[in-house]
């Protein structure tokens, strides 16, 4: 074929005209065709284009072990709302779940214990039974963080409790004199937020274990904090209860103020997640019922973009997934609901439940899959295995 006789730089330049569909087209061809078709460069300009195929805004691939192609094909089923969903697990008691993903391991918070879970493989069914179980809290698991090492959780009883995952050693403290609603953690150190109006800086070094650096007062209950990729500051998410802004960021180092974010707030819109995207972006919801995207290199002041939940609901949690896409969890029936940032309006909605109403504490999500941690119930959307589309 003639094709074949020119140069591969030349005929991937090419192959970057084409669009997705006629790509498909021509991997038909032949088997020549469909060989050279499959490699991830030629899909990489696409995929970096649509949602959720792994690809971040800089171009960096986060799921290399997946090729690209198969990667671009599972993102129209996430644009098309093309899923099926399962229940994973049940509970007999309301409770307030968190969780976190890392690669085939779910790790999830059921009252004072946080149980890790292996994912199946392709069709391969769920394992109920825990691999790992991570406990020593007296009260309920609020939130709790991963890292390569260490799984760091933070309770109702005022506790921080650091697991190492290998080795399988804890090490527990009281790190604030009421409930600790939040923690994140990185390069070594440890952020706390807690109902009693302060941050908290630790560090994570095994000679300072437990050893409190530095105690931010915030002046409003602590609804999320996050560190961010430089870890040269950090962000708290307040109740806005008080007479102060709900977002600041202060240094780590110093923790001295950094900057407020917005001027807006209404009383009670209260921050329940934020998560960072670049050492400048990063995006924030609550109880006032917006997505906000925040771009520290062009104003502090005012968001760059913002989304409204279409039902008026507090939103408890979001994900990105560092490119187009936003994956939301509304405080009623189970509503997740995807967002592409190239656009105003909602891309899809999933309502997870309709018999009883629950907010979607918790989700979280891959290139085929996204999770969703409601009061009684951990609900799993595969988009791999096509089965309906949600309601409008």
């Amino acid at each position: 074929m003639f094709l074949f006789q020119l140069p591969e730089d030349v005929l991937y330049l090419i192959l970057s005209y084409l669009d997705y569909k006629s790509l498909c087209r021509l991997s038909q061809v032949c088997k020549r065709l469909c060989h050279f078709t499959a490699r991830d460069v030629v899909w990489r300009r696409i995929a970096k284009d649509l949602i959720n195929t792994g690809m971040t805004r800089e171009g960096a691939d986060v799921c290399p072990a997946i090729p690209l192609k198969d990667r671009v094909k599972t993102s129209q089923n996430w644009k098309k709302g093309d899923c099926r969903k399962d229940i994973l697990l049940k509970w007999k008691i309301n409770l307030l779940p968190w969780i976190q993903l890392d690669s085939d391991v779910l790790y999830l918070s059921q009252a004072a214990d946080i149980g890790a879970y292996h994912l199946p493989a392709e069709r391969g069914k769920f394992q109920y039974n825990r691999i790992a179980v991570y406990s020593g809290h007296q009260e309920d698991v609020c939130r709790f963080t991963l890292t390569d090492t260490h799984l760091i959780s933070a309770g109702g009883d005022g506790k921080i409790i650091v697991h190492h995952r290998e080795s399988g050693y804890s090490l527990g403290y009281y790190g604030h004199n009421q409930e600790v609603n939040c923690i994140d953690c990185k390069g070594g150190l440890i952020v706390s937020g807690s109902r009693d109006k302060t941050a908290r800086i630790w560090s994570l070094s095994s000679n300072r274990l437990g050893e409190c650096l530095h105690t931010v007062p915030t002046y409003d209950r602590v609804w999320s904090v996050a560190i961010s990729p430089s870890v040269g500051t950090f962000v708290t998410g307040t109740a806005c209860c008080e007479n102060f802004a709900p977002l600041r960021i202060w240094d780590t180092e110093r923790c001295q103020l950094v900057s407020c974010l917005g001027t807006d707030f209404r009383r009670g819109a209260g921050v329940l997640d934020i998560v960072y995207e670049s050492p400048f972006q990063l995006l924030t919801c609550g109880y006032d019922t917006y997505i906000r995207y925040w771009d520290l290199r062009v104003c502090s002041r005012k968001c760059v973009m913002e989304w409204e939940e279409p039902h008026d609901s507090a939103l408890y949690c979001i994900k990105t997934d560092g490119n187009h896409m936003i994956a939301s969890g509304s405080s009623y029936y189970g509503v997740v609901r995807l967002w592409d940032k190239r656009q105003t309006r909602c891309l899809q909605m999933f309502q997870l439940t309709s018999a009883t109403s629950s907010p979607v504490y918790s989700l979280c999500f891959n290139t085929t899959h996204l999770y969703a941690a409601l009061a009684a119930a951990l609900y799993c959307l595969d988009f791999k295995t096509p089965g309906s589309r949600p309601r409008r």
